[in-house]
């Protein structure tokens, strides 16, 4: 029997689809059909609806198994009476917004994000928003089990262009923030990169009908091969590719996104990448202003210079884990218990915004920096004004320590609470607390000036090391303690 809780990725299920990638594929039609019908027993036990009758609808991004996986999703469904809605090519945050929009009860985005090309994977989401980790180890289980009886039903499958009405109500948000009639992009020109991937659709249906000069946008075809670079705002080649477009083209910005548009970063003027802890910088003023005394929730690895950034800009910085639905969570759980907070945002692209149903959306995160871009253009003045006063390190870097596979788990505690009793040893480094995830360690000595943080990883079996310092040589003289330390 096939280990179904193998394909399980934090909220996603996620497997080899395709050759090319040297390992055999095990999301196979069989194991796609079997997990559909799981996901139908678990609508059934928690949205209390049958298979029969039940609307779902089905989109995917550019990978080269989508296809393939699309149809094995609509034959399960449909057989046990499920209807589907067939959306085709479509962003992941268009997919949740869909439950919202069409009269359906729930859907399935195709995807698996920035990874490869020969994998793929499923994102599952109901009114409430997408599965949660207890979600997906249930669904998973009920597939394995195989708990279920064909029913040999005929429900419909339709095609239905649910992103024509995504685009309509990007644009309706925009024209509406600028309020500056039906072309309030006049005059600004950007280009966008979609690394190949499902976001070739925002410039050409989104930003060209409100006036903007698209012409320079790149990869916007989809090839789900990825052949110029990995879709991933993370991706040092793609963060350059955009770069290079915003100054060979003079833009006014650059626009890059994941595969799947459930993550970006933008370029500025001068080709200057604002990502990671600019990014959230940027946001945060924004939300900021809009909402004053506000939390924002972010990763564990954000840097102490946005922290004050944050705090100087009237809000409260909440550092939480690693992963876009811890932070979604946790923003949520704020909320529930009193405390307003209006952005959740992780330093790999992924920022959800409460005035958006904390979804992490890509092309929502771009569109409200670009309503800001067209304000302040009027008043002669660029986006990246906003974060002038962010304190950026002299170095940073990240590492990752491996473990060993059958046992990683318990030797990452254990290192991790020697390089605890270690630092207590230390006059000049300072465990930070509160901390929810690994150690993080105030560096104060006066060549290392910076923090660092050692962490498990939440799906592999290493450690990731961040170092941050504002001395130039402080970062090595952090490792080289970390090491001896961990040595000892």
């Amino acid at each position: 029997m096939f280990a179904y809780k193998t394909l399980k990725s934090g909220t996603d299920i996620r497997g080899v689809a395709s050759e090319g990638g040297g390992a055999p594929i095990n999301l196979t039609d069989e194991v796609v059909e079997r997990i559909a019908a799981g996901f139908l027993v678990w609508c059934e036990k928690h949205l209390d609806k049958c298979a029969e009758g039940l609307k779902i609808a089905v989109g995917h991004d550019s990978r080269i198994s989508a296809d393939r996986i699309a149809a094995a999703l609509f034959r399960a469904f449909t057989t046990y009476g499920a209807s589907v809605y067939d959306c085709g090519l479509a962003s992941t945050p268009s997919m949740f917004m869909a439950v919202l929009e069409l009269p359906c009860d729930c859907s399935v985005q195709i995807t698996a994000s920035h990874h490869p090309f020969f994998r793929n994977g499923l994102k599952f989401f109901t009114p409430q928003g997408g599965l949660g980790k207890k979600d997906i180890k249930e669904l998973l289980l009920m597939a394995e089990q195989g708990k279920y009886e064909k029913e040999n039903l005929s429900g419909e499958a339709a095609k239905w262009d649910f992103m024509k009405k995504y685009c309509q109500l990007l644009r309706d948000y925009i024209k509406g923030e600028v309020n500056k009639g039906d072309q309030p992009l006049a005059g600004l020109d950007i280009v966008v990169d979609a690394g190949n991937g499902s976001g070739g659709f925002f410039p050409e249906k989104v930003l060209k009908p409100l006036g903007a000069d698209t012409s320079g946008g790149i990869y916007l075809n989809p090839d789900g091969h990825f052949p110029n670079h990995a879709p991933n705002p993370e991706s040092t080649d793609a963060m350059m590719a955009i770069c290079r477009a915003v100054t060979r083209h003079h833009a006014d910005l650059g626009i890059i996104f994941d595969t799947d548009v459930d993550r970006s970063a933008i370029v500025d003027h001068y080709g200057d990448p604002i990502n990671r802890n600019s990014l959230i910088a940027l946001i945060a003023a924004i939300i900021l202003r809009e909402h004053p005394g506000t939390t924002i929730v972010t990763d564990s690895v954000t840097s102490e210079g946005l922290a004050e950034f944050i705090k100087a800009h009237g809000g409260k910085h909440h550092r939480f884990k690693r992963g876009y639905r811890n932070v979604i969570d946790e923003a949520i759980r704020l909320n529930n218990e009193g405390e307003e907070c209006w952005l959740a945002i992780e330093t790999s692209g992924h920022a959800a915004l409460r005035e958006n149903y904390f979804l992490d959306d890509g092309a929502y995160l771009v569109a409200k920096l670009i309503t800001e871009a067209a304000r302040m253009k009027h008043e002669g003045k660029e986006l990246s004004d906003l974060i002038h006063d962010l304190k950026k390190p002299a170095e940073s870097k990240e590492k990752r320590i491996k473990l060993d596979p059958e046992r990683f788990v318990e030797e990452g505690k254990e290192k991790l609470e020697r390089l605890r009793s270690k630092v207590a040893e230390q006059p000049d480094w300072h465990i930070v607390e509160p901390n929810y995830e690994g150690v993080r360690v105030s560096c104060t000595g006066e060549f290392e000036q910076g923090w660092f943080l050692l962490r498990l990883s939440l799906h592999d079996p290493v450690m990731v090391l961040n170092i941050e310092s504002n001395t130039f040589g402080g970062v090595a003289i952090i490792e080289e303690r970390i090491q001896k330390l961990l040595e000892e």
